[in-house]
Order: C-alpha cells, then structure tokens, then sequence
C-alpha cells in the first residue's frame, strides 16, 4: 500500500498521534486535556490538541498515560538510581514488589520466609488478607483505608472486618452504624434490646423494662446471659448460633469448657455435664487428665515436674505421676509446669477471653468462629 507523503506530514510524535494543524479552539483542547482533578496533563506534560504530549527530558518515556497521570521517575531508588531498587515492577508510579521485598521502592528484604508471610495474612476465612488488602512480610496493609479514622473502614489483623457493613447506607464520613440501635463489632450489628436486623433497623416490641429483661437474661450470673449469649426481651439467644455446647437458661452451661486444646472432651476419662468433668474411676483433675495410679517411681515422677532452675512446679503446685498439679487456691495459675498467669489473658465484659477461648500461657486460644485478642470478635454465621 503506497503512503500519501501530504498526510504523512500532517502528524507527528513517537506513534504519529499528535495533528500538526488542529481544528480545535484552545479552550476545547486544554479541557479534553484536563484529568480528574481538572488539572491539564497533570503538570507533567503539554496539550495539543485535545492530547497531552507528556514531558520527556531524558528521553526515557517515565512519564506517561492519557493525561501523563502515570510517574514512574517515583519508583527509581535513591541510593542505587534503579527501577523499585531492582526488586520488582514499576506501574504508573508504584512498586510492585517480587517475593521477598517490600518497602515503597522494594527496598527492604523480608525476614521470614513467603510460606510464613502468607501464612500470617491468611484470614480465617482462607483469603489472603480477607482478599481486601495486601500481604507485606506477614503484615496485611489493608485496602481503602479512612485516613479521617485510626482503624478506617477495614482494619483486622488479616483485614478481617469491614464497618461498611454496618452501616444503612455507605458514607465514608457518616457515623450511621447499625441504624444507630446497636454497635458495630468487625463489620456486624450487635443490636441493643429492642431492636433486630443485619443492621437493627427492626424494632422488636417487648412488654418487659430494659432493666426486667436484663435482670431476667442475669439469673444467678454477673453477667446477662453468663457473657455467652444476647438477651432479647428476657430470653438468652446462646453464641454461637447452633452450637449445643453452650446452652441453659441464662447460657450458664458451656461445654466447651470440658475440651482441651486438642478438643478432647475430659482427656477421653470422662464426661462432660454443664461445663464440668465428671471423670471415670481411676481418673482426676479438672479435664480427667491425672491417673490416681501411678507407676513412675517418685524420683522419676519429680524429674518431669523441674522447671529449668530445678523448682518443682515453679514453687505454685504438686508433682503427681509426672505432672504438675496447680494450686487450687491460685486460680489463675495454669501450664504443664505451673509456670503461667491467666490473668495475663486479655479480657472483654470482665471474662477472659471473653467465654469464647481458653487461656493458653497468658495467650487467648479462641474457638471455632472467634476471633480478637480477647475472643471478643465473631466470624462465624450471622447471629439469628
């Protein structure tokens, strides 16, 4: 096909993309120039005719996009002068870093190993980082942070909760959660009495007073609903929904209380009535865990109660067959060898752990569908 030389050199530029002679007023070509913010070729280059010819001193073409939005001269590394310091790929003026860096310009290199970064970003759901943020060196830097909020609307260790979720209708700067009957906890309405929904908007008629229906939800515990269920018009609904572990009138019976971490109920010697152990003959101790018959001599038994310093039971208990019995008196102390402070747990309504775990060495071990350093957070199906 032969080329018309006339047209040829009626444009120009590196793809021929800019008209030599333009049809267009100036005011109609620096508007069709303008980006989002109503700024021609976002400072970074010029208009020609409805185009912007994005500026290029080095001729290295780091400048470009529609409106010449996209810098990648923000990705060069200070130190080496490189592109994202070598350790990955520059996009309209981002680093995307390789596997193993982070950093703004992948500056930094990871100190654990990516198996373990991505273990430590994977929400309990199984996404990485709940799928609404990224994974840098084990930390999730979450997505579509409020920078007018300490937490912003998605925050969680995994960017696990979303308050959008509670609101009626989205507004980045409205305080509307939950109808404004209830209190928003990682992204679910937990209604005040009365009221009912995803996001409260349902009042429930009740003939009860707040306080009759707390007092009736209380019984003979501190807490309404023993800190294990919501009360609605002085009935307890028992968390989790559907778990028949946790039950009763006031939800004071919690037979998850009988499991060890493992989720042995009674140590397989026993069984479980209301939250405590009933063990079998022969078989002792809170979780049926100690045998009334030993056949370790003393000496044997005793040197697997030793701590490190040669303290039997760290000074807080009784050797038995080889284990450590806490004191009873010192309700707090627990560990295989009696060196650990429950009260270290984090609380929440005054409960370690808030019910909803067990407190492992000072470390809260939450159950199935909860979550917080308190078990204070639930991830499970909707409340009913």
């Amino acid at each position: 096909m032969l080329l018309n030389p006339q047209a040829m050199v009626s444009w120009f530029g590196d793809a021929c993309q800019y008209p030599i002679h333009c049809d267009l007023t100036k005011k109609k070509s620096n508007q069709m120039c303008k980006n989002s913010q109503d700024v021609i070729c976002s400072n970074a280059g010029t208009c020609h005719c409805g185009r912007c010819k994005c500026d290029n001193p080095d001729g290295n073409g780091l400048v470009y996009g529609k409106f010449c939005e996209c810098d990648d001269r923000e990705c060069i590394d200070d130190e080496t002068e490189e592109i994202c310091g070598g350790h990955g790929k520059c996009y309209c003026g981002n680093c995307y870093c390789g596997s193993g860096w982070h950093g703004d310009k992948c500056e930094f290199q990871c100190d654990i190993t990516p198996w373990e970064s991505k273990r430590r970003c994977t929400s309990p759901d199984g996404k990485i980082c709940s799928n609404r943020g990224t994974c840098v060196c084990g930390e999730c830097s979450c997505h579509d942070v409020d920078p007018t909020g300490d937490w912003g609307d998605i925050h969680g260790d995994t960017c696990e909760c979303d308050e959008r979720d509670c609101r009626a209708v989205y507004d980045r700067y409205s305080d509307d959660f939950c109808s404004g009957h209830g209190q928003c906890n990682c992204g679910r309405c937990d209604c005040k009495v009365g009221w009912y929904g995803k996001k409260c908007e349902h009042p429930r008629s009740c003939p009860l007073s707040a306080e009759e229906s707390i007092r009736k939800c209380q019984g003979s515990s501190d807490l309404p609903c023993s800190g294990r269920g919501k009360c609605e018009c002085g009935k307890c609904t028992c968390y989790p929904p559907g778990d028949r572990r946790v039950y009763g009138k006031t939800c004071e019976c919690d037979d998850r209380r009988c499991e060890g971490l493992d989720g042995t109920v009674c140590g397989g010697h026993g069984t479980c009535s209301c939250g405590h152990c009933v063990c079998e003959t022969g078989w002792f101790g809170k979780l049926c865990q100690h045998p009334r018959k030993c056949n370790m001599t003393e000496e044997q038994s005793k040197s697997l109660c030793e701590s490190a310093d040669g303290i039997l039971c760290s000074g807080k208990g009784s050797c038995h067959c080889g284990k450590c019995i806490c004191s009873a008196e010192e309700w707090y102390i627990s560990g295989e060898l009696c060196d650990c402070d429950d009260r270290d747990c984090d609380k929440h309504d005054g409960l370690i752990c808030t019910g909803n775990g067990i407190c492992s060495c000072g470390n809260c071990e939450c159950w199935d569908g909860w979550n917080g350093n308190a078990c204070e957070i639930w991830l499970g199906t909707e409340y009913p």
